[in-house]
């Protein structure tokens, strides 16, 4: 792109995008500069041990010499205690209970947010991660596990100190569901995985590639729905999270910190969402197709009407100018 407004089709979710470069001229120049955190005093968070207000559902580490600790929401978006499944369904809605579970685990550190845990601490805590998930898995009431992580009060972080959510919920979303009948669609024309042909292709042109090493690469999507969005994949292709191995875990990690690095170093440490998408827990068979990856956005914008009344983002930041800017 030379300037102009693209209107470019997101293969994955289906929706349209307009990459927009002249609605913000050279808009890295705001970034420029740390950002001063307003740090929630160590002595009154909930996260420092002893752990008051939430139960303990497992901790990695002696007493106070713990390292990372599973633990209960306070305040839980689903409940685990409600076990029936049924869709209730009324003349105009269906519906069923909000059950489920919505845990926590914690890191250490009262500060050190995903980009400055060392590295043997941040594959340990996707290790983590991965263990949580393949014990919820289990559950029989289960569709789907989220695992995300909010960081900074504008990425929706109620409580200072680093900390990363699970919710499972018995049903598939749809933005999940969308996102699996297009891999499957494309599988089916190409004979291929959607998320691999993307990725071959980035990897042969190298314009939007961020960090590469072993087993991951971090690339800035063509239809990238906001500013500096990253997106953190598997080299090998897989289905599921729960599936990777304990190297590839560890290398998909510490791609992920590079990305928050310089995410941090140069757009001025904006608050941020990570999540991980995967394929459903049920039917697994059905899914091969699909390549699970982590979503990284920085919240540098925001959305305003006409993205609310149309479902189409506006990206102000050529996505081969955010990589650009990344890389170097």
């Amino acid at each position: 792109m030379k300037g102009d407004s693209e209107i470019r089709h997101d293969l994955i979710s289906g929706n349209w995008v307009i990459i927009a470069p002249k609605r913000n001229g050279r808009p890295w120049n705001n970034f420029s500069g740390n950002k001063r955190r307003a740090a929630f005093p160590k002595k009154s968070c909930p996260f420092e041990y002893p752990f008051r207000e939430n139960e303990v559902i497992r901790q990695y580490g002696k007493g106070p010499d713990w390292r990372v600790v599973v633990l209960e929401n306070k305040y839980p978006a689903v409940v685990h205690g409600i076990m029936n499944a049924a869709i209730k369904v009324t003349d105009t809605y269906e519906l069923l209970q909000g059950f489920g579970h919505h845990n926590l685990v914690v890191t250490r550190d009262h500060k050190l947010d995903f980009s400055e845990l060392p590295g043997k601490d941040a594959a340990f805590t996707f290790k983590i991660l991965q263990d949580c998930y393949k014990t919820l898995q289990r559950e029989k009431e289960v569709s789907f596990i989220s695992i995300f992580h909010n960081w900074g009060p504008e990425a929706g972080a109620s409580i200072y100190h680093p900390h990363y959510q699970i919710i499972t919920v018995p049903i598939v979303p749809h933005a999940v569901e969308t996102s699996l009948e297009n891999s499957s669609k494309f599988f089916s024309e190409h004979k291929q995985c959607m998320h691999c042909f993307v990725m071959e292709r980035e990897l042969r042109e190298r314009k939007r590639i961020v960090f590469k090493n072993r087993s991951a690469v971090v690339v800035a999507p063509f239809v990238s729905h906001e500013p500096f969005q990253l997106r953190v994949y598997p080299l090998r292709h897989c289905a599921y999270f729960e599936d990777a191995s304990e190297e590839e875990l560890k290398n998909v990690a510490l791609a992920l910190r590079a990305a928050l690095v310089k995410i941090k170093i140069k757009l001025g440490d904006p608050d941020y969402n990570f999540y991980i998408h995967t394929a459903p827990v049920k039917d697994k068979k059905s899914h091969g197709h699909y390549h699970w990856h982590i979503e990284i956005i920085p919240h540098l914008d925001v959305s305003a009407g006409f993205e609310m009344g149309t479902g189409i983002d506006i990206n102000t930041v050529d996505p081969d100018e955010a990589a650009r800017i990344l890389r170097n």
